[in-house]
């Protein structure tokens, strides 16, 4: 039940983070530019979650756990998110999706070589098949080698990031975690929105698009990844994440009139099936025996 529930939790993660191309289209069609909508993304969000912290009478982390935390949210979401915007100038976006949806290697094998994780031919044919469906999801095409530089170091900064939070998570919960990671990426995206200078919405459709990334895209999605990898790891949570292409592109036909292409939907039928392949692995596997 643990898995299932951790699985569960994750799957929502995936749908949550795929709502970001859509609420991010409506901010940017009111005016707003991508330090302006991290900003308030985050700082909106670490103050829902500040509150939560109250109700509940949590205290904030401390020491080396805090320092983590602080550096989950400023290379996590600022740095990779920077790489990936940037990269989206020399490459097209289809490429740089699928180079940053290879996180799922990369965190593979963080995992299984700093972390121990068992890795098995199973998780291996599941993850190569995800990632074919990656590619046939977002429809690559060229780019030029900054990009995909760019992008690879995006997946490679994320891959970190789950990494850290794996061992972090072992200390705090979900809801501290949360709140400290989303703080930090807010501190950072407003120095840099100072810089780029502010750019607010500029109707309520504006403001509307920022409680929706605040809401269903960043405090849902955040705090439902750091429940499921606590419970299933970096791998699986990992694979089971390359859902969230999926929900991009279909949310994109629905309501952003997107051409939904044929070889779209079989790159969502074969992430699906890895999807289905890793779930019935897992929660066929027994759990441990803790008399051992």
């Amino acid at each position: 039940m643990k898995q299932f529930i951790g699985m569960v939790f994750v799957v929502l993660s995936a749908i949550g983070f795929g709502t970001l191309a859509l609420f991010s289209h409506y901010a940017y069609a009111d005016q707003m530019d991508t330090f302006s909508i991290l900003f308030f993304r985050f700082l909106l969000s670490s103050i829902v979650m500040f509150c939560v912290l109250l109700f509940r009478k949590e205290s904030l982390p401390s020491g080396a756990t805090l320092l983590n935390l602080v550096l989950m949210g400023v290379l996590g979401y600022v740095a990779a998110s920077f790489a990936y915007l940037t990269a989206l100038q020399y490459a097209s976006s289809g490429l740089v999706a699928l180079l940053l949806n290879l996180y799922p290697v990369f965190v593979t094998l963080l995992a299984t070589l700093i972390l121990r994780e068992t890795f098995t031919l199973l998780k291996g044919a599941a993850l190569t098949i995800a990632v074919i469906g990656t590619g046939l999801t977002v429809d690559p095409s060229g780019g030029q080698l900054l990009g995909i530089l760019l992008a690879i170091s995006a997946a490679v900064i994320y891959s970190i990031y789950i990494i850290i939070g794996t061992q972090t998570l072992k200390t705090v919960n979900a809801i501290q975690s949360s709140t400290v990671v989303f703080a930090s990426a807010g501190i950072a995206s407003g120095v840099l929105m100072v810089f780029n200078g502010a750019h607010l919405p500029a109707s309520h459709v504006g403001w509307v698009a920022i409680v929706a990334l605040v809401l269903i895209t960043t405090v849902l999605p955040v705090t439902a990844f750091f429940i499921g990898l606590e419970r299933i790891g970096p791998i699986n949570a990992a694979m089971l994440s390359t859902l969230e292409p999926v929900v991009t592109v279909i949310l994109g036909a629905l309501w952003l009139d997107e051409t939904l292409k044929p070889t779209a939907l079989a790159g969502g039928a074969l992430i699906l099936g890895a999807v289905l392949l890793l779930t019935r692995s897992e929660l066929r596997r027994p759990l441990p025996n803790p008399e051992r």
